[in-house]
């Protein structure tokens, strides 16, 4: 037993020595491999007396279990300060707190709508949620688009394999399902959703979008109410002090109708790379609605009257942002959403 009790000082100290993978490779095989020290001490039992050999081969056991776990111990301490060398060479910290993982938020067109529903909430409209799969009667003929009319150029449409059954082009449908809802009751609501025209993406435009469309309709109702309402909505939303500019434009379903500018947001009206040195930005389109579209609502024009208006929540968000392109908002770009959290 001296012998052994020698030998694994002489094992633990050149343990010790083998401060790398090679070097410890080495001290395995010595000690461990198929022809090392350990096999050589077993091969002895066979020269030695009956009665002295279990006494040693118990012991021999005992001391090469030893050595196994020396060895073990040795080896996942010599991957453990290699990892912590890797990690030190590569400027980590693994004593640091862990970083915090990136939390979603609202994206900015959802942001921008929910601004706008704020602004028309005060002012006392209900947000009336129409269909995105409208009848051609419905998105076109009820709305002074009888088959045919050439304004329908202007918004290449979505067709099913339904015959008559289109993605509609704009929210304005929801006017005609607003007064058969509401009839004979006043309104004023705004109808938000997504409209669809198979149109080129460009910076300026999508093939999905969102429109927010507002109606009123009662007695007595003129275009000064418009006016005030749309001068009250472009304050709230834009800024105190904003200045409009109404200017006249045709739209099949209200008559007369007119397009909105507002003093540009940057510049004041000056002039500059956003307003295009014009100082004004569109903001919207108005207009009264029309005799015939209050009549297939279900509304007397002789009795009432009304407005509508409808506006495109990415351009308002481009206006507010001094975005250029609509394209940036639907690319999930992370460089480009996180300023807006």
């Amino acid at each position: 037993m001296d012998d052994l009790n020698q030998l694994q000082e002489q094992i633990k100290l050149e343990l010790i020595a083998a401060r790398d993978p090679e070097a410890l490779e080495q001290w395995r095989i010595k000690y461990l491999g198929r022809k090392g020290l350990m096999n050589n001490l077993f091969r002895g039992l066979g020269s030695m007396l009956v009665e002295d050999r279990a006494a040693r081969g118990k012991a021999l056991n005992q001391f090469r279990q030893m050595v196994q776990e020396a060895f073990e111990e040795r080896q996942q301490a010599l991957k453990e300060a290699q990892l912590q060398a890797e990690l030190a060479a590569e400027g980590v910290d693994v004593t640091l707190p862990g970083r915090r993982p990136q939390l979603g938020h609202i994206h900015p067109i959802s942001r921008t709508l929910r601004d706008i529903y704020r602004v028309f909430s005060n002012m006392g409209f209900q947000i009336y949620t129409a269909r995105d799969v409208e009848t051609d009667e419905v998105n076109f003929q009820l709305l002074n688009f009888p088959k045919g009319h050439p304004a329908r150029e202007m918004q290449d449409t979505f067709h099913t394999t339904v015959p008559d059954i289109l993605l509609r082009t704009h929210t304005s449908p929801g006017q005609i399902r607003a007064m058969r809802d509401y009839h004979p009751e006043p309104i004023r609501v705004i109808l938000p959703g997504k409209c669809y025209r198979y149109e080129q993406v460009t910076a300026r435009s999508e093939m999905m979008f969102y429109q927010v469309e507002g109606l009123a309709v009662g007695r007595h109702i003129t275009f000064a109410d418009l006016k005030g309402t749309l001068v009250a909505f472009a304050n709230q939303l834009f800024g105190e002090g904003r200045k409009l500019r109404f200017r006249c434009s045709h739209f099949p379903f209200t008559e007369p109708s007119a397009e909105v500018d507002i003093d540009c947001i940057s510049c004041g009206g000056k002039g500059c790379r956003l307003c295009k040195y014009t100082g004004w930005l569109e903001i919207l389109g108005c207009g009264m609605v029309h005799p015939n579209v209050l009549r297939n609502g279900g509304y007397d024009p002789d009795i009432y009257s009304g407005y509508a208006f409808g506006m495109g929540p990415e351009r308002i968000a481009m206006l507010l942002h001094n975005v250029d392109d609509i394209r940036y908002f639907y690319a999930n770009d992370a460089r480009f959403l996180p300023q807006f959290a």
